[in-house]
């Protein structure tokens, strides 16, 4: 057997071997960057990013860049802007998206005119790299539905030199575009479900928009991440349990639809009493998940329940029995005793932090968003007290990445 015929059967067998794993992949971001990084490491590409079709075009949600990685410290993630590109012929990833064909060029500054796209040399200007080969491989649903676009850049010979991608590169993505596809659509089903469930709670309160809670749990999974590799977790651990995290996250205030709509709607703060009924989402959000049979169950229910406790034990609802509403520690107060510190579930005070973020950045009826710089004042300001001091301190270690995230959700003008 030749050399190329053993890469190409080990290629094979590596993308077999992913199936399943990508089948057990819940969330969308979780898994378009779990896509984007198996098929650099499997097609041995430096480079690559991945965008999903939004509004007859394509949204940029991953980005990868092993030669930019390697100069940045430990732990730091390569920072992307946020952009969208029109799917039509102008790009190779639009061109890729409207004609649903695979779509390689040997050397993007080599284009010749006889096709109709072209490629934008701003990104390799900005950050001093040199793209060379790439592949834009369709996402395809039913047959015809575009969902989106994987896009490899710079394949690397044995010696680390670039090289175009070829006939069999082809061949191998088009079939693991079939797969992977279909995973993606399962977990945009997914996603559609609990956003549902976020669109009752929006009915409900205003306040909790789709962006909102697309961006704390965007958020929280970056600020868990980073706590991960500063923990040394494995990096297969740190996919599931963000997998698990992004998901428990969006549903931190489902406990809100059954507060009243006198409360939940009202124009102006809330009264003490007013204050005190709505502390129950906590509980009522857990309760909801009382009968827990996964991973998600357990960590909605943890992220549900906790999300209002501080680290000095000042916050709420405390240690009670949520489906019995019954305290199982009496402070000297006869309230609930607050849970602290590590007695708050790790998920807890990472969407703690997340959730007091996005609410200082947001407007609210009785308050503008505070600019950045004020904002982390006030996380600082509450470190040791009402956050977790350590998460704190790693919130702002991944500040870039908050940005990124802020302009991908943000609220419509």
């Amino acid at each position: 057997m030749a050399l190329s015929d053993i890469s190409v059967a080990r290629k094979i067998k590596d993308f077999l071997e992913f199936d399943t794993h990508f089948n057990e992949i819940q969330d969308v971001d979780i898994l378009l960057e779990e896509i984007l990084t198996h098929a650099r490491t499997v097609m041995q590409a430096d480079a690559g990013s991945i965008y999903v079709t939004e509004n007859d075009a394509l949204a940029i949600y991953h980005a990868q860049n092993e030669t930019l990685k390697a100069k940045l410290p430990r732990g730091e993630k390569l920072i992307y802007r946020y952009f969208v590109i029109p799917i039509n012929l102008t790009t190779i990833s639009g061109y890729c998206a409207a004609t649903g064909q695979i779509t390689s060029v040997p050397d993007v500054y080599t284009i010749p005119d006889s096709v109709p796209y072209t490629f934008n040399k701003d990104y390799d200007q900005k950050s001093g790299y040199r793209s060379r080969s790439m592949i834009a491989v369709p996402l395809i649903a039913n047959g015809k539905d575009i969902l989106g676009v994987l896009q490899l850049i710079n394949k690397m010979d044995r010696r680390g030199h670039i090289i175009p991608f070829n006939r069999s590169d082809l061949l191998l993505m088009k079939h693991y575009a079939i797969h992977v596809s279909t995973a993606l659509h399962r977990a945009q089903a997914t996603r559609a479900v609990l956003l549902r469930m976020m669109a009752m709670a929006e009915m409900r309160d205003p306040k909790e928009t789709f962006n909102h809670v697309n961006r704390v749990a965007a958020y929280a999974t970056e600020l868990f991440e980073r706590w991960a590799l500063e923990h040394k977790m494995s990096r297969r651990s740190i996919q599931r349990t963000k997998d698990t995290l992004r998901m428990a996250a969006m549903l931190h205030d489902v406990g809100k639809v059954a507060i009243s709509d006198l409360i939940l709607k009202k124009p102006s703060q809330f009264s003490e009493k007013e204050r005190e009924i709505m502390k129950e989402h906590t509980i009522l959000g857990a309760r909801l998940f009382s009968d827990a049979n996964s991973d998600l169950d357990i960590a909605a229910r943890n992220v549900a329940l906790t999300h209002h406790e501080n680290w000095d034990g000042s916050g709420y609802p405390g240690h009670v029995d949520p489906d019995s509403g019954r305290a199982i520690y009496i402070s000297r107060d006869g309230m609930p005793l607050g849970k602290r510190g590590e007695e708050i579930p790790l998920f807890g005070r990472i969407v703690s932090i997340c959730d007091v973020f996005d609410a200082l950045r947001s407007n609210r009826v009785y308050k503008k968003s505070w600019d950045s710089s004020r904002a982390n004042e006030e996380l600082q300001r509450l470190s040791g007290n009402k956050f977790d001091p350590e998460l704190i301190e790693l919130f702002f270690k991944i500040e870039q990445n908050i940005i990124r995230l802020e302009e991908r959700y943000s609220d419509p003008a």
